[in-house]
This record gives C-alpha cells, structure tokens and sequence, in this order.
C-alpha cells in the first residue's frame, strides 16, 4: 500500500514531463522556402511604392460633414455633454466638484502668494481658466487652476521684473505695496495672455509632439527642484522675515543664505502658526490615507485650517499684537477685463515659452495617466488648444498661467468625477467664494498659507527617491534627472528647463554614437543569430562574420560604425589593402623597367651597321648576307615585343593581384554579411560609408552583403542611388540565415540556386 502511495507521484510526474515534451515538439515548426535576395522578395511578393496620402488636400476640402467634425474637434462639450449619462454620474460629479472647490480655495490664495501676487488673484484664476477648459478640455479627470510649479516660475518672473527696491518711498524704506503689486498683476496678467497666445498656436499647428521631448525623468527632476524653489520661497513667510529680491542664476541660493544671515529676525508668532497649522494638516492627511475606506468624502483639512487660523487670528489679533503678517482686505466681487500690455511681450516672451511648454506637459502627462486608467483618449492637440484659451482668456481678466494640479486630480477622480462637470461645479462654488465669502479671509496669517503650501510639496519632494530607483534600473536616466534637477536648482527655472532638454537632447545623439556593435553567430539547428559573446551556444558561421549594430547608422556614427566592424572582425583592413597597393605599384615599376630595358636592346640592335660590298663577283652573297641580317633583327624585334607583353599580361593577371600571391596573410572569412535590421533610415553619409565597406572588403577578398533591411530603407537606398553594376539587390537579403547560406553556396558555385534554406 505504502509502495502503491509512494509511486504516485512518481508516475504523475512522468507523465507529466512525457506531456510537456510533446508539447514542445507539438510546438516545433517546418519551414521549407527557396533563398532570397531583395529582387527575388520583391518579385515574389509583388512590390509596390506604398500610394501616398496627401494630408493637406482634406484641409480645404468644405463639407456639411467636415464643418460638424471640426466643431467637434475643437469645442469637444458639444460631442460628450449630449450624451451625458445624468443619473449615472451628476451626484459623483457635484460631490467631487464641491471636494476639488474646498481645496481649490485655500491653494489658490496660497499659490496667489507664490506668484508673488495678492491672495485673490488666485482665486480669479480658479474660476475662468476652469471654465473654459470644461468648454474647450478632452481630460476628463485632471482639476485645472493653480498649481506650485507654475505660480514658483510666475513669482521668478514678478520678483525679477518687478522688485520691492523699485517701489520705495521717498522718505523712508517703506515699499508702496499697492504699486508693487498692480505692477505685478499686469505682468503676470501679460504672461499668461503670452503663454496662452503660445500654447494656442502651436496647438493649431499640431505641435502637441513637443511635450515628447521632456521625457519622464526630465520632468520629475525639474517639478523637484521646482518644489525646492518653492520651499525656500515660502522661509521668508514662516519666520516672518523680509528679504530682498533675487533673479536670475544662483539666486536660490542668495536667498538660502540670506534666511541663515536673518533668522535672528524671526517673528516667533509666525514661526508657531506655520508651526501649528503644519503638524495640524500632517495629522488630517495621515486621517484621510487610514480612515479613506471608511470616510465618503476625505476631511477637508486645509479648508478647516484657513477658518479656524482666520478665526483665531481675528479674535487674538495676531498681527497687531505679535506682529503675524497677514492677507490684508480682500476685494469682493469680480474685476473687469484689461487688455494685455503689448510693450512687455519682449521682456516677457522667453519666460513665457518655458512656462507655457512646462504647463503643458505636467497637463498631458496627468491627462493620459487618467485616460489609460479608464479606457479613453485624449487629444494632445486640442488639450494644447484648451489649454491655451484658459489662459489666454484668464490673462485678460487679470489670471496668472495655470495648468493642472497632481492633488486636486486625485481627489476629482477618487471623489467620484467622471467629467468636467465636476470641474465646472468647483469653479461655481470659487465664483460663489469671491463674491460673497473671500473678503471674511482678510485676517488669515501669510504663515498659514505658506505651511499649506509646504505640506502640499510632499508628493513632490518624495520624488527625490527616483535617485535610488533610477540608479538600479537606469543610469543614463538618472544623469537626466541629476542634471535637470541641479541646473534648475543653481541656474533658475528657465535657464534650467533650456539647459535640461539640450542636455537630454545631446545625450540621445551620444548614445547613438555609443552602440552595442556585437559579432552574430547562429543558435544550433535554428536560423536565429545572435551575439556569440552574451550567447555561448551561438557559434560563427565557419567563413562567415556577421555584424550589427544596436543603432541606425547616420552622419554622427557613420564612421564608428566602419572603425568597429573593421576592428570586430580581427583584420586590419587598412593595413592589407596599404600594403597590397604597395606590393602592386614595386610590380608596377619593375614591369616598367623591364619595358625600358627591352626598348633599349631593340633600339640597340636596330642600330647595328650592316656593311653591303658591291663587288660583282660576290654581290649575290653579300646581298644574301643582308637578308638575313633583316630577317634575325626583325626575329629579335618580335621575341621582345612578345616578352614585354607577356609581364604586362601577367600584370593584369587576377592570380598576380591576390593576396596569397603578394605575400600578404588573408583574412579568416571569405564573407561579410551586414545585419541593418536596425537602420530606420539612410543619409548620404551612411550611403558613402556603406559604400566605402564593400570597397575596402573587395579589395582584400572578402564579399559583402546586406541582410533584414526594412522597405522605408530600400526605397532610400535605390533613391541615394546606391545600387550599380557592382553593388545590386542580390546582395540584399531578406534575412541574415539567407545572406549566410548564399555565402556558403557561392564559395562553392558561383551559380545562386534558390536551395532550401532552412528547416526547423
């Protein structure tokens, strides 16, 4: 029984394998096709230019049809508000709307204060650009308004153009606050009309493909050290200090050292009401993540930090007693429309690229994180357009530029949002605060807002630990991330952005001068060849190399490409065909030499004196004796014209010319097979290179040929008219396994016969 029991398992793990084997072999497969080069693939299957599209022709086509789909394109509300599912989606949308205005509210005073602008200017600018984004925005989940990295650049560009020095009274060092900051409203008001004039046009032109030039890591190192400045703005809030205003590169760090020189100063009341409103939002947070599942809306901590810190600061009088500065009045009401100052577009336009690029990618990167997790698409395009309207339009009624906030998404989404409705909603309730409630806020200690902010930069600041991720996984992307990171830090936010994308620019152009260049041998009893160094059961193919290169080949690598198969195939090339020249110019000259010499003996002989005697009794045999004189020199002429083109034809002779015969060692293969499986595409410098290759080859006996090269590059090739008498498409092969067994074959035979080339 015991026995019984015991084989079990035994027998069941037999039959196992004995399954899996037949699988395997169930899995294997038989290939039988003849060899072939390009000209057979072509005419095998039927080639043909691909018909090209003329894109442009639709633009000016005019029709019922194309007027309703551009409308659509470009005011998206009208294609998904029809359709609105309202019983399935305005309760979640209202809830979240009312969860995103709460805090909208006090990240908007606070961001306001970023910008270096009065509190209520951010709240304007979470009511009109919110407005129209629900118009004009394919996103559905990301909260449009103010957001820390965008208000840091604004301030950057308020504080430099615009700074407290400028305003100062006559009689004393008092800054004339109200001229200040009506100054800095028009240029933050012109800015964000001249990044939403940016972002506009290049949305129309369809130049949303920008954002694909700062990759992940660009982002995420420039939105940390955005975070950086931004948290050393805020020092001068929570200790109660005045500083002075610093621009341009460095001054991160004059003003780092300046808040050492004057923490002295500090006005303790501020320092205890950040103190105490950051421990307060710490806990809240911690609240919401342990008690999330439990709760249908998170705990509004910000909002109820902004009415009790306003409260208490009321009924303590914190600034006149212990010197807490505060918001200061706070107008109600909505202001009128101003047009933009056209006279500060060119001290503002620099400024306003960087921050119109940054915006919008923070934008489009939220949006399709949203869209992927809930199946639909977006529109980079048109977001660009929207985008751009939002604050354009918000310009005109005194806004600064916006983009989205990471935050306020997570709590539309996670709330129950499904559309801009929610959005929509939000910007009601913020158009209800600045009419009626905001001027209550007067009261509320600049401390508080700036520890909201501080404890908002969280997400941010743990970004810093991409160092340790990115260090395990890429390097070369953590090089992205350092370099943006420390030029954002010293050089400022749009020195730093310019110097991080040509930065990553640059380095995409050296890593395509930095390939794996790598020698393929064949994996037994397949046609599948890889790189006989990181695979030791691949072997090369005995007279065969076969090379490749991890990167499409072009005027930046060209050349490498040439001096690393020359020095991957272990011959060097330039030496033998040196070397050959050499041998074949000595030949050269010692085959002129013997033509001079056998010149020389023919003139020689030619002047040879022959004496004739005219005496009659012996005129028949000395005119005998000439005669035959004649006949020899003519003899002799013969026999050294004949010699003479005898070494000249041995001269030109193929077995005179080969390295064997001159001496020289020859190389251990006979033939060279190129893999391009990994061009993209050809210039005129990779045409001369490749052409260069067949050359050198040739010339110390070894074949070459073209192996996997895609259509696109074909085409190219037969444009760059690469292709003649001695280089055709029977040296371009549909895969490497057809280029080597040609190889094989043609060592044998020079007959090509279409012979099977493989079998699995």
């Amino acid at each position: 029984m015991e026995l019984s029991e015991a084989s079990g398992p035994r027998d069941t793990q037999v039959l196992l394998a004995t399954t899996e084997a037949m699988e395997l072999r169930r899995r294997d497969y038989h290939v039988e096709r003849p060899l072939l080069n390009q000209e057979q693939l072509e005419e095998l299957g039927h080639w043909g230019s691909a018909t090209r599209t003329h894109q442009w022709r639709t633009w000016f086509q005019c029709s019922r049809a194309r007027a309703r789909a551009l409308l659509l394109q470009h005011l998206p509300v009208l294609a998904w508000l029809p359709q609105y599912p309202v019983r399935d989606w305005l309760l979640g949308d209202l809830l979240s709307g009312l969860s995103v205005a709460i805090m909208q509210l006090p990240q908007g005073l606070a961001y306001a204060l970023l910008a270096g602008l009065p509190p209520v200017f951010g709240l304007y600018s979470s009511f009109y650009p919110v407005f129209v984004y629900f118009l004009f925005g394919t996103s559905r989940h990301i909260s449009v308004g103010t957001f820390a990295v965008m208000s840091v650049m604004v301030g950057s560009v308020t504080e430099s153009l615009a700074p407290d020095e400028a305003f100062l009274l006559d009689l004393n060092s008092t800054v004339n606050k109200m001229a200040r900051d009506l100054e800095r409203v028009r240029l933050a008001s012109t800015l964000s009309v001249l990044v939403g004039l940016f972002q506009v046009g290049l949305g129309l032109v369809h130049f949303g493909f920008v954002v694909t030039y700062l990759s992940e890591p660009l982002v995420r190192g420039y939105t940390t050290a955005a975070a950086v400045q931004v948290f050393v703005s805020q020092l001068k809030y929570v200790f109660g200090l005045h500083l002075s205003s610093f621009s341009g590169p460095l001054s991160l760090i004059y003003t780092v050292l300046e808040v050492c020189w004057k923490l002295p100063q500090s006005v303790v009341g501020a320092v205890v009401t950040a103190f105490v409103t950051g421990v307060v939002l710490v806990v809240v947070k911690l609240l919401n993540d342990k008690l999330r599942r439990h709760l249908p809306l998170p705990l509004p901590g910000e909002l109820l930090t902004l009415i009790g810190a306003t409260g208490i600061s009321y009924s303590v009088r914190l600034k006149h007693r212990f010197g807490v500065d505060v918001v200061g009045p706070i107008p109600a009401g909505l202001v009128p429309p101003e047009a933009p100052s056209p006279q500060l577009f060119a001290k503002l336009v620099g400024n306003a690229f960087a921050i119109a690029v940054v915006g919008f990618a923070i934008a489009i990167s939220l949006g399709k994180i949203f869209a992927l997790r809930h199946g639909y698409r977006v529109d980079s395009n048109q977001e660009l357009v929207a985008l751009g309207l939002s604050n354009l339009i918000g310009g005109i009624f005194q806004c600064f530029p916006v983009s989205c906030s990471m935050s306020r998404s997570l709590v539309q989404e996670s709330t129950g949002g499904n559309t801009q409705v929610a959005g929509a909603t939000a910007s009601l309730f913020i158009l209800i605060i600045i009419i009626k409630v905001g001027e209550l806020f007067q009261d509320l200690p600049k401390a508080v807002l700036a520890a909201i902010i501080i404890v908002n930069l969280k997400g941010m600041l743990m970004q810093l630990t991409d160092i340790r991720s990115l260090w395990k996984a890429n390097r070369v992307d953590l090089l992205i991330w350092l370099v943006t990171f420390v030029a954002t830090i010293l050089l400022n936010l749009d020195l730093g952005l310019a110097v991080a994308i040509a930065f990553s620019l640059l380095l995409v152009v050296v890593r395509t001068q930095l390939p794996h260049y790598s020698v393929l041998g064949q994996v037994p009893d397949t046609d599948i060849y890889r790189d006989v160094a990181e695979y030791s059961e691949a072997r090369e193919v005995p007279g065969v190399k076969v090379f490749r290169s991890s990167a499409t080949v072009y005027f930046a690598n060209a050349e490498l490409y040439s001096d690393a198969l020359k020095q991957r195939c272990g011959v060097d090339v330039d030496y033998l065909i040196s070397q050959k020249k050499k041998l074949l110019k000595k030949q050269e000259l010692k085959l002129k030499r013997l033509q001079k010499e056998l010149q020389k003996q023919a003139a020689a002989s030619k002047d040879t004196p022959v004496s004739i005697d005219v005496n009659t009794s012996d005129g028949n045999i000395k005119s005998n004796n000439m005669e035959g004189s004649k006949a020899e020199q003519v003899s002799t002429e013969n026999e050294l014209q004949k010699t003479a083109a005898g070494g000249q034809e041995d001269a030109k002779a193929p077995d005179m010319c080969t390295l064997r015969a001159l001496g020289l060692p020859q190389p251990e293969f006979h033939s060279l097979v190129l893999d391009l499986s990994t061009l993209s595409y050809v210039d005129t410098v990779c045409l001369k290179s490749l052409k260069n290759i067949f050359h050198d080859f040739r010339e110390i006996e070894v074949e070459v040929y073209m192996a996997a090269c895609h259509t696109p590059v074909v085409t190219q090739l037969e444009a760059g008219h690469f292709f003649d008498a001695s280089i055709t498409k029977q040296h371009l092969f549909a895969s490497v396994h057809d280029a080597v067994i040609f190889a094989l074959q043609h060592l044998r035979s020079n007959q090509v016969s279409p012979v099977l080339v493989t079998k699995l």
